[in-house]
């Protein structure tokens, strides 16, 4: 979710570096074409090589297009700051010093304006981000990719190699007991309340009656509601303020009980509504300067983990798990709700040589049982704060479900051998320490909802086989799974997303699967864009 994530980590942190790329000095800059996991990245300025430093250096644009990133340039300073996920990089032209993440890293060659376009050095992207570069010298191309996948070469590098296999999916109406949702952001008011409504209670009301009405419309039965979008809330409450974007200010009351409206007009529909809590984020930004006095990062500093540019309530610390739950638990039973649902955001994903989460001294102080890896232990303290959570809601409201949306890979075969048939760049298990398996083993959860962001093309992660295996991983058990989709990708150069029928053709294939119970898409207002023409084909497989 990406979330908000939108994107798989790996192509989350896509460009933000760079590479020298072997020998290639002899290379005509128009012939030059990169390519990201298989796919062509284009570009309005071609890429060219310093060829005293043998450095190639890529225009700007392609890092903010093709990655998504949060590009910020000044022109006083004539500096650059790229912001995506828990990086932060600040570039300036002539400075051969970048800061990432607070951190000076050197640079071959320094950012440069030509004719307008600003350009940066390939190796800052391979180094800071985890990228392989590799050049070939006779197709004139740059195949990057993250060091712990394999992706396919571009086709015609191997015009004899057998095409990947097209599943067909069985031909069936969907069922029409099944979940199907959708995630409604609230953070940087991606899906609700938009920014142009702060402060204005029956704009905000009407935003949402009209998603609603859309999203019913196209055959969705229940909606999942970011209800804490980073150690605040868009409900009173006792224990956390009021998030900013109801009203563009933080702590801020914006004059009515938001949560109290989304749930009775999604009740009058007879849709669910699920609250979705963000646990461990404490802030999007690192300045608290902002934030209200009873805000997590005020009153209990000591909790607080600065990754990037972004602060994260320490799940090593018990107390600070403890009082994640008791903000879960005042809205459980406060509220009418049919669900507590969790996204992936448990320990920051990014990690470095030089950029670690700094919880070193937690793991001293509170490393009860002992254990000699750091991993193991961050993955306790994720089981522990899963396991109590569930057995507070079980304990005094046990008939809404609980769940939780993990990244969609739990651990690649090649490094468990009862892992998926993947080559995902980062897993569940290993990089956001979620051990899911052991929450589906124990029945910590009513249900699973991986994000499975991937199409039924895409060989490294296909959508079908990491499907089989997480229905696999819940068979035999009381563990429901849900599959959290991604229309946010269709029209996106990504493999396998340029058809609406992409969606369809999945959504058939988990007919095919007892296990599937439901469908999650990301976005709502994705689903509002009607993405090549995704809307009639949603309304007809669904029968609405």
């Amino acid at each position: 979710m990406k979330s908000l994530r939108t994107w798989l980590i790996p192509l989350l942190i896509l460009i933000m570096f760079s590479s020298t790329v072997g020998q290639v000095g002899a290379a005509s800059p128009r012939d030059i074409t990169i390519y990201l996991d298989g796919v062509s990245l284009s570009s309005d300025a071609a890429p060219y090589i310093k060829p005293k430093e043998n450095v190639t250096m890529v225009p700007l644009r392609v890092i903010s297009e093709g990655l998504g990133a949060t590009i910020d340039w000044s022109q006083a300073t004539k500096s650059v700051t790229i912001i995506k996920d828990e990086n932060t990089i600040l570039l300036r032209t002539g400075n051969k010093t970048a800061q990432v993440n607070g951190s000076p890293v050197s640079l071959d060659v320094s950012v440069e304006n030509i004719k307008g376009r600003t350009m940066v050095p390939l190796r800052f992207v391979s180094e800071q981000l985890g990228l392989n570069v590799d050049w070939n010298q006779t197709l004139k191309t740059i195949t990057l990719t993250s060091k712990d996948s394999v992706v396919e070469p571009p086709e015609f590098e191997h015009p004899d190699t057998t095409p990947p296999v097209t599943v067909e999916p069985p031909i069936t109406e969907g069922r029409q007991d099944e979940l199907r949702g959708a995630w409604v952001s609230t953070v940087f008011n991606l899906d609700w309340p938009s920014s142009g409504s702060y402060g204005k209670m029956e704009v905000q009301k009407n935003e949402y009656i009209k998603l609603l009405d859309e999203l019913q419309g196209m055959g969705m039965n229940a909606v999942f509601v970011q209800v804490r979008p980073s150690a605040d809330a868009i409900y009173p409450s006792n224990l956390v303020p009021w998030t900013s974007f109801l009203t563009g200010t933080a702590g801020k009351d914006p004059g009515y009980d938001p949560l109290q409206f989304l749930i009775e007009e999604t009740h009058r529909r007879g849709m669910e509504f699920h609250a979705w809590f963000n646990p461990f984020r404490a802030s999007t930004g690192s300045d608290t300067s902002k934030l209200p006095a009873n805000h997590v990062a005020k009153e209990h500093p000591e909790w607080i983990v600065k990754f990037g540019s972004t602060l994260y309530i320490n799940p090593g610390i018990p107390e600070a798990r403890q009082s994640i739950i008791n903000v879960i638990m005042e809205v459980v039973q406060r509220y009418d709700i049919d669900g507590v649902h969790l996204d992936d955001y448990f320990y920051p994903t990014g990690e470095t040589t030089s950029s670690k989460f700094n919880d070193d001294s937690t793991y001293k102080t509170y490393n009860y049982m002992q254990f000699t890896n750091k991993g193991d232990w961050r993955r306790d303290n994720i089981n522990s704060f899963v396991r109590d959570l569930g057995q507070s809601i079980e304990a005094v409201k046990p008939a809404i479900s609980y769940g939780i949306s993990p990244f969609g890979v739990w651990r690649n075969k090649a490094t468990d051998i009862t892992g998926s048939d993947s080559k995902a760049g980062i897993t569940a298990y290993d990089n956001y320490y979620a051990d899911v398996r052991t929450w589906i083993q124990n029945g910590w959860i009513d249900y699973v909802a991986p994000q499975l962001y991937w199409s039924l093309s895409r060989n490294e992660v296909r959508y079908d086989i990491l499907a089989d295996w997480w229905a696999n991983e819940v068979k035999g058990t009381n563990v429901k799974l849900f599959i959290g989709h991604a229309p946010y990708k269709l029209g996106t150069k990504e493999i396998g997303w340029n058809s609406a029928s992409e969606i369809i053709n999945q959504l058939k294939y988990n007919e095919g699967i007892p296990e599937i119970k439901g469908s999650i898409f990301f976005s709502a207002k994705e689903l509002q864009k009607n993405p090549l023409g995704l809307i009639p084909l949603l309304q007809s497989y669904y029968g609405s």
